[in-house]
């Protein structure tokens, strides 16, 4: 069996902690805001209930990607979550590789498109990419 990582396509970098609908959500919402932002705006940014919020932040804060602070407000629980400086950095590299993702997946397409031949990794004749 051969090593699924050595692959064009293996795209290692999708990293999976980040890979998930609701996440990408949050991350994206949290790249916009460098302060912040509290509990209730990123459940209404995201359309997720509480429960499910708090799930993915876990996740998210454990893996040190926010930052969670929680606090009060004139006696008013008020939860804020930003990115960690870590967190940013693993997005931004997340984001490179899924722009390669969608680059290849545009080339190969515009490939069969045009009725050229590409083997079945989508590759052209001699095995290279198509320009």
């Amino acid at each position: 069996m051969s090593d699924q990582s050595s692959g064009p396509f293996a795209y290692d970098g999708l990293d999976r902690v980040l890979h998930e609908k609701a996440r990408l959500s949050l991350l994206t919402s949290l790249v916009a805001h460098p302060k912040g932002l509290s509990f209730g705006d990123l459940k209404r940014l995201c359309g997720l209930t509480d429960g499910n919020l708090s799930r993915h932040l876990k996740v998210l804060h454990e893996a040190n990607i926010v930052e969670i602070e929680k606090t009060f407000v004139k006696n008013r629980p008020l939860t804020s979550c930003r990115l960690t400086k870590e967190g940013r950095q693993r997005f931004l590299d997340y984001l490179s590789v899924l722009e390669q993702v969608v680059k290849n997946a545009s080339e190969l397409l515009e490939t069969n498109e045009k009725g050229e031949r590409t083997n079945e990794a989508g590759f052209g004749e001699l095995g290279t990419k198509p320009s």
